[in-house]
């Protein structure tokens, strides 16, 4: 105990056991084990990040998954792993050098490459330490990076692959485009914003006529790449202008008017301008309609010559600007409409995106998608919540090719070369030496680089070995189940599965596990423009990494999005040191008892008389009732989290434990344990209890430890020590089995090692209704703690009457009582309750003062009067309802209930006492 500090310090603790774990390699996983696989792949987070919130809970309900397996037995492999993160990564190492007064079109490609690669060496790590502080399990000797030596032979083989295939092709397309970072971007890497924007109204002169066509626009600069007008062919209003021609303003170019079931007759007039070379619908109709594509700006959103004499060389808002001057000057401009509309940002820099035509590399996604949709359907793959799979299908029936090339020099470099001599397109694995065709050694290479999700779609698989036959892709491929968030459901886990499927012929997991989003405590997304962001690490810092974890899993309830503020983190802390409180008593009375088996010489140092024995959770027979219930309520967490975990509900299992914990094994259990353990007690008596008391806080230590690794590793260590130096507890066997190295060694308990037991279950439920009852009779009527009460029973069934006169010395001393009868007449001034079928008296003459306890509960009754007229009177008065927000309104209402409630019992204790 000397040893063993008042408060729980998870600062002493925490760095402590994660060393011990690497040093002893208790996260090392070996595929020829003979156990049976469990397999997570850790999402692979960008080298350029730090852990945020999103990590910490994704990261909590994968570890205690993979704690869990571990102790079940299973070779549970976590792999870890990091995104090269392409465009975020190239764009923090230019910044680099801006500050130091060049770029890298300065320094060239190669370089530029050399220069990321020293960045990622030097800062790509702290996310995984970082991580570490959680109790991240992973078996980091594995880890794997999107941009190794073997990935990147991976990304080359399925490029090469699909392209064979027919699947991978080039060609002009529109793309999200960075003017700033000057690539395509992926849809995942737009941020869309609602912005107070507008609407133009612009008027287009029909050739050889006096009319015009008026089109709405919210990008009027883009009016100069028109090069056709659409109206609905349902809409009747517009039939007379059917295959006319309109002149273009600014430009003078004739462009037809054309039909199509894309235009909304309800968006501004009925009448649309198509640009096909700047927005994906257009773009789309002018595919159907055979439309010329006219690129307006270049690649840094800059106007080029097609824009026309007067704003060539603009910048595209400038532009923008100046055609809507251009337009009023020549009385086309109709109107100016207040339109509010969402705008597309680079993730990354912020930069407004541009829909662009361009020339890029593209996946058919089609052919990839329908075996990944059968899969789903035909429950191979399981979705929990079973509600994102609708989502899933939406999106996988409607996909569209995905662009994959991307205008950068950090990432997998496009394995196509070109033939300088007969411009022959050579695709290979390796770098070819000369062109198959016609010989030539003149090559070279694409200059563009692949998403970063292109090496990401193979993460079900690559991390394992492929496209080597590995001995760990044989043993854990398909994995277990892939956690992340619904954002990605589409970007992510659909094109691991078509990946899967594609280059596996199986499924890359069995479940996917969808948890929520971290908002802020009012629903907001955490954002460092926002400053609502949470670090997890000053989290851990302040409150422990087992407090952030225990929190964050319990609030991750069915994919719900998670709205947190610090001081949630103060009931993960409060867990902490009940744990503690509970393993301090044990403990200190561990002490006593090896004290006194040194100084004996008799039967005390027998080990069949005082030993904590194999079965003594399972042998009750002639165990007191407290410890016959204690041992079934263990039974029956134990079933209900095995179950939740096999559903993914790790939120209930966590909360059951919890609950057993707190609320029955340290509010009720150690309380009468207490009873048997004064010094006043023989010996065996003492032992036999604390030996029961051990045993059961031992095994709750096996449930928590997958959610709260470091402070149950502490606690079972202690505890092993004690019981193998102490001759009366020791047996040896209080590990559980397996070695005795660590606690995440031990087997996980299961419900056959704890005896199920409900008739003590439904005895000491009755108990502890009773003494409920007696304990809210004294909180309401304000009876001090140190006076005991007497209690009068009636009609009690004879069962029952045996059962509290058998445990009356519990009752007495849980309740605080001085003396329980049965059948008399219910005293004068008596505090009634109701337990199932028994009444309860508490007799109040003596424990308060009568006349004192009136005046106080008039006067209650009288404040509680006064508050519910003010309430009733403000949710009456319309002007509160009608201007009043709903928060405040809903607070009034809630108070007004309580009140109400409130007024009830206090009107019922004033009566008692007249």
């Amino acid at each position: 105990m000397t040893d063993i500090s008042k408060t729980y310090d998870p600062k002493a603790v925490e760095a402590k056991w994660y060393r011990y774990w690497e040093e002893h390699n208790l996260f090392r996983t070996d595929p020829g084990s003979g156990k049976k696989p469990y397999c997570i792949l850790m999402p692979p987070p960008n080298i350029t990040g730090e852990l945020h919130m999103g990590h910490a809970l994704q990261d909590a309900l994968q570890d205690m998954l993979i704690r869990l397996k571990r102790m079940q037995g299973y070779e549970s492999h976590w792999q870890p792993g990091k995104d090269h993160a392409g465009i975020a990564t190239q764009n923090v190492v230019e910044k680099t050098l801006a500050e130091e007064g060049t770029t890298r079109q300065e320094m060239g490609r190669e370089k530029f490459v050399k220069r990321v690669w020293e960045w990622k060496e030097q800062y790509g790590n702290r996310i995984f330490e970082q991580k570490k502080l959680l109790g991240d399990s992973a078996d980091w000797s594995r880890e794997r990076f999107t941009l190794d030596e073997g990935l990147s032979k991976a990304v080359a083989a399925v490029f090469v692959h699909l392209y064979e295939k027919g699947l991978i092709y080039r060609g002009h397309y529109i793309v999200n485009w960075c003017p700033r970072c000057r690539t395509a971007i992926s849809d995942e890497e737009v941020n869309h914003v609602e912005h107070d924007h507008h609407l133009w109204y612009f008027r287009y002169p029909i050739k050889d006529s006096d009319e015009f066509v008026t089109v709405a626009t919210t990008r009027p600069e883009t009016m100069l790449g028109d090069t056709a007008v659409a109206v609905n062919p349902k809409d009747e209003r517009f039939k007379h202008l059917w295959d006319r021609t309109v002149i273009l303003p600014l430009i003078e170019r004739e462009i037809p008017i054309i039909r199509d079931k894309l235009v909304d007759p309800e968006f501004g007039t009925g009448q649309v301008k198509v640009t096909p070379a700047h927005d994906i619908n257009d773009f789309e109709m002018g595919q159907r309609h055979n439309l010329p594509s006219v690129i307006v700006m270049d690649e840094g959103g800059v106007m080029n010559e097609n824009a026309g004499e007067q704003f060539q060389g603009m910048d595209r808002f400038k532009a923008r600007d100046a055609v809507i001057d251009a337009m009023r000057e020549r009385g086309l401009l109709d109107k100016i409409e207040d339109h509010v509309t969402s705008i597309g940002h680079c993730q990354r820099c912020h930069t407004v995106i541009e829909p662009y035509l361009s020339r890029q590399w593209f996946v058919k996604m089609k052919p990839l998608a329908e075996p990944a949709i059968k899969v789903v359907r035909e429950g191979k793959i399981k979705f929990y919540p079973k509600r994102w799979e609708k989502v899933y299908y939406s999106w996988m029936e409607n996909i569209r090719d995905w662009c994959i090339s991307r205008q950068l020099w950090w990432g997998h470099r496009i394995p196509v070369w070109y033939c300088q001599e007969c411009n022959e397109i050579i695709v290979r694995t390796e770098t070819p030496d000369k062109c198959p065709k016609c010989g030539c050694d003149e090559l070279k290479q694409d200059e563009d680089v692949l998403d970063t999700w292109f090496s990401s779609w193979l993460w079900g698989f690559s991390p394992l070995g492929w496209p080597k036959k590995t001995d760990d892709l044989k043993f854990w491929y398909p994995t277990d189940v892939l956690v992340t968030g619904y954002d990605i459901i589409f970007f992510w886990v659909a094109r691991m599965i078509m990946a899967g499927m594609e280059f596996m012929n199986d499924v890359p997991y069995r479940d996917v596990y969808i948890t929520g989003m971290i908002r802020d405590e009012q629903g907001r997304w955490m954002s460092k423009s926002l400053g609502n962001g949470i670090d997890p690490t000053d989290m851990v810092d302040q409150y422990g990494a087992d407090a952030v974890r225990f929190t964050l899993i319990t609030l991750a309830s069915e994919g719900q999005d998670i709205r947190l503020t610090p001081s949630r983190f103060e009931g993960g802390r409060n867990f902490a040191n009940k744990l503690w409180n509970s393993y301090r008593f044990l403990m200190s009375k561990l002490d006593v008892i090896a004290s006194e088996a040194k100084q004996s010489q008799g039967d005390v140092r027998s080990p069949q008389r005082f030993t904590l024995r194999d079965d003594i959770l399972i042998e009750l027979e002639d165990a007191p009732l407290p410890d016959r219930w204690i041992v079934s309520r263990l039974h029956s967490v134990t079933e209900k989290v095995l179950e939740n975990a096999e559903k993914y509900r790790l939120n209930d299992c966590m909360t059951a434990v919890y609950d057993f914990i707190w609320k029955e094994y340290c509010d009720w259990y150690l309380e009468l344990v207490k009873v048997r353990l004064t010094d006043d007690k023989p010996l065996e008596t003492r032992c036999e209890a604390l030996g029961r008391a051990v045993a059961v806080f031992e095994a709750a230590l096996r449930l928590l430890h997958p959610g709260m690794p470091f402070i149950t590793e502490e606690m079972w260590q202690g505890i092993r020590n004690a019981t193998e130096t102490s001759p009366t507890v020791s047996s040896g066997k209080i590990k559980g089995g397996g070695n005795g190295v660590s606690i995440m060694t031990q087997p996980y308990p299961q419900i056959e090692d704890f005896r199920h037991d409900s008739k003590s279950e439904k005895e000491f439920g009755f108990l502890q209704r009773l003494i409920g009852s007696v304990r809210n009779i004294r909180a309401e009527m304000t009876v001090p703690p140190s006076k005991r009460a007497k209690v009068v029973i009636a009609g009690c069934s004879n069962e029952k009457r045996e059962l509290v006169k058998v445990n009356i010395e519990l009752v007495k001393r849980l309740a605080t009582l001085s003396d329980i009868t049965f059948d008399g007449i219910p005293p004068p001034q008596s505090a009634a309750a109701v337990v199932d079928e028994a009444e309860v008296y508490v007799p109040l003459a003596g424990l308060i003062d009568i006349d004192v306890e009136r005046k106080r509960l008039d006067k209650d009754i009288a404040r509680l009067q006064g508050v519910i007229r003010g309430a009733e009177a403000k949710l009456s008065n319309d002007k509160f309802i009608n201007k009043a927000p709903e928060d405040v309104i809903t607070h009034e209402r809630e108070k007004l209930a309580s009140c109400r409630d409130q007024l009830v019992i206090v009107v019922n204790n004033r009566e008692l006492l007249n």
